[in-house]
């Protein structure tokens, strides 16, 4: 076995060596524990990363991904091969310094923030419990697979982990095993500065299964024991707490903070050869080892097989389980689901957005099979529990409405993992816009691994009046339109609503904010999904077809504003457009003539109006126009004052309109 496990430690300390940077301690300490689990338990398939039925492997503590690359090499994923691992941390390398999803096959999710791979975890097996509950039937386990994570002490002392493993516990998701690297060591020097609790204790409190491995550099007996008592394990999660030393076999370093983040160095790397009496050169390794990882390209082949045999028969036995479960596993979406968005003609009554989302949701519920999703504790603010959906909970894991409780930012990360798992599972998940910033790492995780979540953030603006400025959302906006990969969406009425929906349901290589107000707003004349496709698109004119003497630019709830100011402006003759601006995103992804019709250079008076902070709105206004926003924090006070307090007004509008035209 040792041979085994010193063949991972060395590839990983060679690829490390060769990249001048890295972080060898949780290669070396880890290696048993890895060799273990991708050779003896996880079912997977080499030659195709992305079959459905695979076991799923995060490395929460990210940093170590060397660990990961290995395992991947030496099981035959196509993904790592020799020059890869050789390539390490370099430009256009498939093996980046922390593990990325959408550059490397094999690796399931994105990490490297210490804790997010953990909550994904959760969300991974989350998605299995309740797509095993929903279509497996006697005979017929078509769902049926594990997660394991590795995660290490940084992840332990994140908030998002006690959240993600909280939960985890209430739901008994019993086919999530987290091996826990217990190496006692920190950047900072040793666990005993700053982590003193007893994890275990917290864990059995939470709703886990825990096991002690007492000895996780040598005691392979042990280890092995342990994943099979955790497999045993059916209603709890299960914790093992394997005690290693970080940078193991290394004579001067290991145990130190000096292993964590830095190379060996040549010295010590000689030195650990030495001590662990590897013989071989840099990147060479025993043929045996080489034979004996071998067998996982067969296995992995009639694992697949076996399970594609096993679905065919269960296709004939349920024919129409097995389309909806199909449409799960591939992402195609159904005929027309477009169709079922509703419509809201101008002469609808007022409504929040936050009313039309619900009624979006509860029209996608019943063509979309795959949307599944719930909120931080505020599902009848947020107005996000379709009609249709049954709660997820420990006994009823069929359940479509995940309970999130208050626990924001595991709610994002657990999405991102549902996200995921399989590509027609379409997560959301809503709390108030203002609560975003708690969610803001996973979020950026989302953006960056292209998971398509969609956050349904209500209660958008200071018109939520009385509650102040701490559920206010001033400088969010701004905010997430900095942020690649994101879609910022804030729709103005119930038709901008259905078309930032399907916007939403079609990118789903990147993530999409709805930002939706708690106040009513009317239905307005003008607008359309299909503009909303655009990103931006003009409302109303009155020049037809000549060249607007002003465009007056809104989005959400201040649209309305810049269409009575327009009016106004036009009762005393002047030309005036007005121009949704609802996802500057894709707005900007349109083409040159496009952007030229909507906002013709050539007209360089114009006015913005958002209840948020004008930051940005230069790109659109220009040098000559006029921002109207909130460069400070709100107030508590009635919404309609706070409004004319901040000038956020038609008659602040029509005043900067006439001052530039």
């Amino acid at each position: 076995m040792e041979k085994f496990v010193n063949t991972i430690r060395f590839l990983a300390i060679d690829s490390i060596e060769k990249a001048g940077s890295g972080h060898p301690g949780l290669p070396m300490g880890c290696a048993p524990m890895g060799h273990i689990l991708f050779d003896e338990f996880m079912n997977y398939n080499p030659k195709n990363p992305y079959w459905f039925n695979r076991d799923r492997f995060v490395l929460s503590a990210g940093h170590g991904s060397m660990l990961q690359y290995v395992l991947l090499h030496l099981a035959g994923f196509d993904s790592v091969q020799e020059e890869d691992l050789k390539s390490f941390r370099a430009w256009g390398s498939r093996t980046p310094g922390h593990p990325e999803n959408f550059v490397t096959p094999g690796v399931e999710v994105t990490t490297g923030l210490l804790g997010q791979g953990m909550a994904n975890a959760v969300g991974l097996a989350l998605s299995e419990k309740h797509l095993a509950a929903r279509f497996n039937k006697p005979g017929y386990d078509i769902v049926d697979h594990y997660t394991y994570v590795i995660l290490g002490d940084g992840c332990q002392m994140e908030g998002i982990t006690n959240e993600a493993c909280s939960l985890a516990g209430h739901w008994g998701l019993g086919k999530l095993i987290a091996l826990y690297d217990d190496n006692h060591m920190s950047c900072d020097g040793g666990t005993e500065l700053i982590f003193t609790e007893s994890v275990e204790k917290r864990f059995e409190a939470l709703g886990w299964h825990v096991v002690f491995v007492r000895d996780g550099n040598t005691g392979f007996d042990e280890i092995r024991a342990a994943i099979q008592e955790a497999k045993a394990v059916k209603d709890k999660p299960t914790l093992i707490k394997v005690r290693t030393t970080t940078g193991y076999g290394a004579p001067n370093k290991a145990n130190t903070t000096s292993v964590h983040g830095k190379v060996l160095g040549s010295a010590e790397v000689e030195a650990t050869r030495k001590n662990l009496g590897w013989d071989y050169e840099p990147f060479q390794y025993p043929e045996d080892v080489k034979q004996h990882w071998s067998r996982h390209i067969s296995k992995g082949a009639s694992l697949e097989a076996e399970w594609n045999i096993k679905f065919a028969e269960y296709e004939k036995k349920y024919e129409d389980e097995a389309t909806e479960f199909k449409s799960i596993i591939t992402g195609e979406l159904p005929p027309y689901w477009e169709k079922s968005l509703p419509t809201f003609p101008p002469e609808s009554p007022a409504m929040a957005t936050r009313n039309t989302s619900q009624q979006c949701l509860n029209a996608l519920a019943k063509v979309l099979p795959g949307l599944i999703g719930g909120s931080a504790d505020l599902s009848s603010s947020n107005m996000s529990l379709p009609e249709t959906f049954s709660d997820f909970q420990k006994t009823t894991p069929q359940g479509r409405n995940i309970c999130f409780g208050v626990r924001e930012h595991a709610m994002a990360a657990i999405c991102n993992g549902i996200a995921f798992h399989s590509p027609g599972l379409i997560p959301y998940c809503a709390t108030y816009l203002a609560f975003i910033d708690y969610m803001r790492g996973a979020m950026r995780t989302s953006a960056m691994s292209k998971a398509g979540v969609i956050y349904v953030m209500t209660h958008d603006s200071i018109a939520v009046g009385e509650d102040g400025p701490t559920h206010q959302p001033i400088e969010h906006l701004s905010s997430f339109r900095s942020m690649p990969n994101i879609l910022t969406i804030r729709p103005a009425d119930g038709t901008e609503t259905a078309g930032a929906y399907k916007l939403a349901i079609l990118n789903r290589r990147r993530p999409t904010i709805l930002a939706l107000s708690r106040q009513s707003v009317p239905q307005i004349k003008g607008t359309s999904v299909e503009g909303v496709e655009r990103g931006g698109y003009i409302v109303s004119d009155n020049s037809e077809g000549n060249k607007p003497e002003v465009i007056l630019i809104g989005t959400g709830s201040e649209l309305r504003i810049a269409v009575k100011a327009a009016d106004d402006l036009r009762k005393i003759g002047k030309m005036a457009r007005v121009v949704s601006l609802v996802c500057w995103e894709v707005f900007e992804e349109q083409s040159e003539e496009y952007k030229e019709s909507v906002l013709p250079v050539a007209v360089s008076a114009r006015v913005s109006v958002e209840a948020g902070v004008t930051f940005g709105w230069e790109r659109y206004v220009g040098v000559k126009g006029k921002a109207i926003g909130i460069d400070r924090f709100g107030a508590s006070a009635p919404a309609v004052r706070l409004y004319e307090e901040f000038g956020v007004t038609v008659k602040a509008v029509i005043e900067a309109a006439m001052a530039i035209c």
